[in-house]
């Protein structure tokens, strides 16, 4: 009876071995022509990254030709008018971490099919689609758009291989630009990148960073470097400073006072927070001044520091340097007067 049983098994195994399509997908093997690619860009802390594939030119004529002028109708698929796919293969897909602007129209975090329209005087369209699953552009859907903006092509060096970039950076903006044969298609993104920071500052400290003095003391300081959300930051410094009554906290909550009228308070607060210094704070501190340009600033902080530590060499060459920077060539002499005094 076992052996029946057996028997019977191993044949059924076998029918439906036998029985499996021969449509079904096989192993995963390198893709050619047009092989797959990402590209990913951080702007502020928020990360845009396109999955696209890259078809080559080929001695091939691509504008009006391979890749057709306006819209048009697919021979397969939903049989609608529809944009260009922007690369090759699958969708070309882009997805954005947080809330973004792309030409200057809102677009939500998430994932989008990412097409485009090229016509004969290099004007064209960006396009994106709510659909980012669906196979190439015979499935497009305008119901899907989540946007629709005009760009204006550039001419560009000969690109063989259809390649995505990012230019143009600055803190909250970039150009997203697909390079092909000669022309550019940019699309400029930009995001919020203050208040993005500001509001995942607000859920992090809900967390693990929020156990130490540190979390809430770089909140503070990065709307004090900004100059943003006061308010806030004075709250979240004030924290940091019951932890930890420090240099760093102290003169963290005095810049956000000035930055709100508060001077003689804050003057105060500097005062206290130069008694506490250690040469290394008072050092670096100087020295963050002076890479912003605020030379004077940085002089008196290294002038207090070698008031306070009047046998460091250090600290003096430290000052030397900041008045060197400023293109003064010989130390005030009452400033010497500290160093022998």
């Amino acid at each position: 009876m076992k052996k029946m049983f057996t028997l019977r098994f191993a044949a059924l195994l076998l029918s439906a071995l036998l029985s499996v399509p021969a449509w079904t997908q096989g192993i995963t093997t390198p893709r050619t022509p047009s092989p797959a690619a990402e590209v990913s860009q951080t702007i502020g802390i928020s990360k845009v990254t396109v999955h696209y594939s890259r078809p080559s030119v080929r001695d091939r004529d691509v504008w009006g030709a391979l890749v057709p002028y306006g819209w048009n109708i697919q021979s397969f698929g939903a049989g609608r008018e529809a944009p260009w796919r922007a690369g090759a293969n699958e969708n070309t897909v882009i997805t954005f971490t947080h809330p973004a602007k792309v030409e200057g129209k809102d677009v939500p975090a998430g994932s989008y099919g990412l097409f485009f329209v090229i016509n004969k005087d290099d004007t064209g369209e960006v396009i994106l689609s709510k659909d980012s699953r669906s196979w190439g552009s015979f499935w497009y859907d305008p119901a899907q758009d989540q946007l629709r903006a005009n760009i204006r092509l550039r001419p560009v060096a000969h690109t063989e291989l259809l390649t995505y970039d990012f230019i143009n950076l600055t803190k909250n903006t970039a150009e997203l630009a697909l390079n092909w044969e000669k022309k550019q298609f940019p699309v400029k993104i930009e995001f919020a990148v203050d208040d993005i920071v500001m509001t995942n500052a607000e859920e992090e400290l809900k967390g693990q960073v929020g156990f130490s003095w540190q979390g809430f003391s770089s909140a503070a300081a990065y709307a004090l470097q900004n100059n943003i959300n006061q308010e806030k930051a004075l709250a979240w410094i004030d924290k940091a400073i019951a932890q930890n009554k420090n240099f760093t906290t102290l003169n963290t909550k005095a810049g956000l006072l000035r930055q709100v009228g508060e001077t003689a308070e804050a003057d105060k607060t500097t005062t206290d927070a130069m008694a506490i210094a250690t040469e290394a704070e008072l050092n670096l501190y100087g020295y963050q001044l002076l890479g912003a340009g605020k030379h004077d600033e940085a002089i008196k902080i290294f002038v207090v520091n070698t008031v306070q530590h009047p046998e460091s060499a250090n600290a003096w060459d430290s000052l030397g340097e900041a008045y060197a920077t400023k293109g003064i060539r010989t130390m005030p002499s009452k400033v010497l007067k500290n160093r022998w005094a």
